[in-house]
C-alpha cells in the first residue's frame, strides 16, 4: 500500500465546461469540455502548444480561465490556488521543482505540511508538550513508506537536487502523494525518461490509482497513455478535437494529422 486509506475520502467528478484562456492575442483554450470520472486515468494528448499544461494550470488554479471548472459541488476558479490542496488536488509540474538543497525525505514531508493542525508558533515548539511531535512523526513515517515504494529508502538523506533526472521525477510524484490527493493532476510525468523508467512509473501510477486516487495526466507517449488510460481528450490549438478511449482517439483523422503527423 502507498498511502493510508482514509475512510472519508469520497470520490467525485470534475467537470471541465467551456473554459477558455487568452494570454493577450494569444488563445491558449477555447471551450474546452470534459469530464473525468472518478477512479479513472484519464490522459490528455496533443502537440506542443496545444494548451495541455495551460489546462492543467487552470484546474490546479495558477490560472484563472473563463468557464466552469466543477470538482463535486466546489466550483474551483472561485478558490484560490493554495486552498485546493485542502480538497484533496495535488499536482506535479512539467519541469522538476524540488528543492535542491534539501533532503529527499525533508522535499517529500513538505507534501503534507498542510496536513498539520497546528499553525506556525506550535512548530516552533516541536520538542515541547505543545508542539506538533506526533503530527511530525506521522509525516515522518508516512514519508519513510513512499520512499521505500519508490526504491530510494537508501537517498532519504541526500540532497535532492544530486539525484538523477528520473529521481527527481519520482520525488515529485511523492510529494504529491504525501498530500493524500484524491485527483492527481501529472505534467508529463515521464518526460526524459528510459523505457524501462516508464514502465516503473507507469505500473507505480497504475497502483496508485488502484487506491482510489483519480489520475488527469499530460503524456506525449502514446504506448503510455494505452497502457495506462481508460480514456483520452486530445487538444490542438486549444481545441478539443477529440475524445474517447485511447484506442478510440489514435484512429481519428484529425488525431493522427495534428498529433501524429500524418497527411
Amino acid at each position: 500500500m502507498i498511502l493510508k486509506k482514509t475512510s472519508s475520502i469520497q470520490q467525485v467528478e470534475l467537470f471541465i465546461s467551456d473554459v477558455s484562456k487568452s494570454f493577450g492575442g494569444v488563445q491558449a483554450l477555447e471551450d474546452v469540455t470534459f469530464r473525468v470520472q472518478p477512479g479513472s486515468i484519464h490522459s490528455i494528448i496533443g502537440p506542443n502548444g496545444a494548451g495541455k499544461t495551460t489546462l492543467l494550470n487552470c484546474i490546479s488554479g495558477q490560472y484563472k480561465p473563463e468557464g466552469s471548472i466543477r470538482y463535486g459541488n466546489a466550483e474551483l476558479t472561485g478558490i484560490r490556488a493554495h486552498e485546493r490542496i485542502h480538497l484533496g488536488i495535488a499536482r506535479t509540474f512539467q519541469h522538476i521543482n524540488v528543492f535542491p538543497e534539501q533532503t529527499v525525505l525533508e522535499n517529500l514531508m513538505v507534501g503534507g505540511h498542510h496536513r498539520l493542525k497546528r499553525g506556525l508558533f506550535s512548530q516552533c515548539l516541536y520538542w515541547s508538550s505543545f508542539g506538533c511531535r506526533d503530527e511530525e512523526a506521522g509525516l515522518f513515517e508516512e514519508a519513510l513508506g513512499i520512499l521505500e515504494k519508490l526504491g530510494m529508502t537508501d537517498e532519504a538523506e541526500v540532497p535532492a537536487g544530486e539525484l538523477s533526472y528520473g529521481k527527481q521525477k519520482h520525488l515529485e510524484l511523492g510529494r504529491a502523494l504525501m498530500a493524500r490527493p484524491k485527483l492527481l493532476l501529472l505534467d508529463e510525468p515521464m518526460a526524459g525518461m528510459t523505457q524501462a523508467e516508464k514502465k516503473e512509473l507507469s505500473r507505480w501510477i497504475m497502483e496508485i490509482n488502484g487506491e482510489g486516487i483519480t489520475i488527469l495526466m499530460i503524456e506525449h507517449d502514446m504506448s503510455v497513455v494505452q497502457s495506462v488510460s481508460s480514456h483520452t481528450v486530445v487538444l490542438d490549438f486549444g481545441r478539443k478535437i477529440a475524445e474517447g478511449t485511447p484506442k478510440e482517439v489514435v484512429k481519428d483523422e484529425r488525431v493522427r494529422k495534428a498529433y501524429l503527423g500524418e497527411a
